[in-house]
């Protein structure tokens, strides 16, 4: 099996901290609307769709998707607008008004932290935060280039109004700033009624395959191989896509090409998922408690620590281990590149240890008790 070891320096790298992020207030061209002036937009993974030059990317590296945050105080409103890949959102705080379609074809429904929301491309989208705490969503786009996005033809004229406006390339102008204003030939157009009316329309019915409640959510702690020698203490939900659950018949809710698949880890005061690596790029977000990241094994071990929305890349065919630190649970999301179902490798320790309780993997990679299994269906390669 082929393994790739990170230096410190580069371990230390792959790890956004709190203190790295850095918001852009400018980032989109509905930022100067009244309702709309407060809004902070942070890319932590890959440019995502941001329209502003001066915008702070975390990690430029492509993953095969993007990721980011989006952060509202109370009462502040985020346009409509679509987009061509996937938009994923995973709330972490505050109380959210989800929006979609416009017109008499407009839907919406709340979210809260826990919810993990995907919205179909080609469908105008926007959200408001309606609650009375500071809003914290953390958003994951398919595609390392986006293609950026449409906005609202009435978005799109209020924001002329306020000398904002976005070139065909999809970049903004502030001419309020100081900027020239671009050639008419330059600047975006705006979809007319045909367009508009030609766009797919989604049900609230509809809507609900796209959504994961967090009290939905379908624990497991039989998920992982290395779950089964953590006593209860480490659990597995998948909430999109094909993810990296080894038990038979663990499936995400929400289904479809987006790119990347996401899932849930929870890990108790002592949890451990043991040691293992991923073939695909993986992008941990811690959504509560705090979390200590072994990178690496033997003498070249690292270890990171990241506390509540900090963010961390591991790259493929790296070792790593996943503990819980301090004294409550810690939940985090794992967004793993690609659309097929992942296979993970466990260490030998791992794997000899189930065994000695009696599990292996089947040649589908899915948990079994090993006395169900004939000689020929045994050893098919788990451990590295």
């Amino acid at each position: 099996m082929h393994t790739e070891t990170l230096t410190p320096e580069a371990a230390y790298a792959r790890a956004i901290h709190r203190s790295d992020m850095v918001a852009c207030k400018l980032a989109f061209i509905d930022c100067k609307l009244p309702g709309s002036d407060k809004k902070e937009n942070y890319s932590l993974i890959g440019a995502g769709v941001t329209q502003s030059e001066d915008q702070v990317v975390n990690l430029v590296e492509p993953h095969g998707f993007s990721l980011g945050v989006a952060a509202m105080p109370p009462g502040v409103t985020n346009n409509l607008h679509m987009h061509f890949t996937a938009e994923v959102f995973m709330v972490q705080q505050g109380t959210w008004k989800f929006r979609w379609g416009h017109g008499e074809s407009q839907g919406e429904v709340l979210g809260g932290p826990g919810d993990v929301l995907s919205m179909p491309t080609w469908i105008f989208r926007g959200f408001s935060n309606v609650g009375s705490d500071d809003g914290w969503i953390v958003t994951a786009l398919g595609g390392d280039n986006t293609g950026g996005i449409i906005w609202h033809p009435e978005v799109l004229a209020a924001a002329a109004e306020h000398g904002l406006h976005l070139t065909r390339d999809n970049m903004l102008v502030d001419v309020s700033g100081g900027a020239p204003r671009p050639a008419p030939d330059e600047l975006t157009q705006p979809l007319d009624a045909e367009d508009l009316s030609a766009l797919p329309v989604y049900t609230a019915r509809q809507m609900q395959a796209f959504m994961v409640r967090a009290d939905a959510r379908e624990w497991s702690d039989r998920a992982l191989v290395g779950a089964v020698l953590s006593s209860g203490e480490c659990a597995l939900a998948p909430a999109l896509g094909y993810g990296m659950s080894e038990r038979r018949g663990h499936v995400a809710p929400i289904t479809g090409a987006h790119g990347f698949s996401i899932d849930w880890l929870r890990l108790g005061a002592a949890g451990s998922t043991g040691a293992f690596l991923s073939r695909d790029k993986q992008v941990l977000c811690v959504m509560r408690g705090g979390l200590e990241l072994l990178i690496n094994r033997g003498p070249d071990q690292v270890v990171v620590r990241l506390e509540e929305r900090e963010v961390y890349s591991v790259p493929a065919h790296v070792w790593r281990e996943l503990r819980s630190v301090g004294e409550q649970a810690c939940e985090l999301t794992v967004t793993t590149a690609g659309d097929h179902r992942k296979r993970l490798v466990w260490a030998q320790e791992v794997v000899d240890a189930a065994d000695a309780r009696g599990f292996t993997v089947d040649p589908n990679g899915c948990i079994v008790q090993r006395r169900l299994l004939p000689l020929s269906a045994l050893d098919v390669g788990v451990a590295a």
